[in-house]
């Protein structure tokens, strides 16, 4: 078992739902976690599909919770993003976007196949300075309430599980396919270096 707790990401599109809700899981269960979004920009449901609510990665959660009270408070009630916001208000101050960051993880986890794509292509293009690995993982979760909170569970177990390997390296494989067969879900994964 690793003799340090790993150093988890957990990335979705705008660090709002499945990002966030996995990031407060992980958190109580005293993992180093941190959470993010790759888009250019955050996007929340609106009033339409065709009217989403557009901040930039500056925007704190509480002034993303503060406009949409304005703006209509009933529907924003409703839909459970007011509630989404002040979970994430309690976690962090802002949404942040994976390629600013520059810190090192272990393993970063992705919530869909096109934010996958962009972390690996991220980390890819990055100069190699130390050689360490990170593994980066991606269980598809829908973008929803329900999913995320599911998501966040199974997403936890997984690090449990990998913490308490002997040697990442050589048994992630197996226990990917081992969670794959118990979840009935499909895990994309590779390697990059930092």
């Amino acid at each position: 078992m690793p003799s340090t707790p790993l150093r988890v990401a957990v990335v979705c599109s705008s660090n709002q739902n499945r990002s966030m809700e996995a990031h407060n899981i992980l958190s109580k269960r005293s993992f180093n976690v941190r959470s993010f979004g790759t888009g250019t920009h955050v996007k929340l449901p609106g009033p339409a599909p065709d009217k989403p609510n557009v901040y930039d990665f500056k925007t704190t959660y509480e002034q993303m919770y503060s406009d949409l009270h304005k703006k209509d408070k009933e529907l924003y009630t409703q839909n459970g993003i007011l509630h989404m916001l002040d979970r994430n208000k309690r976690i962090k101050p802002r949404p942040e976007r994976f390629q600013n960051c520059k810190d090192h993880f272990d393993l970063v986890i992705t919530c869909e196949e096109r934010v996958y794509d962009q972390v690996v292509e991220d980390l890819n293009s990055r100069e190699q300075e130390t050689c360490q690995p990170v593994h980066v993982i991606n269980v598809d979760i829908q973008d929803n309430h329900e999913e995320a909170t599911l998501g966040a569970f199974l997403i936890c177990e997984l690090c449990q599980c990998i913490q308490h390997t002997d040697d990442m390296e050589n048994e992630i494989d197996e226990l990917l396919q081992e969670f794959e067969d118990k979840s009935g879900r499909t895990f994309l994964h590779t390697v990059c270096f930092y």
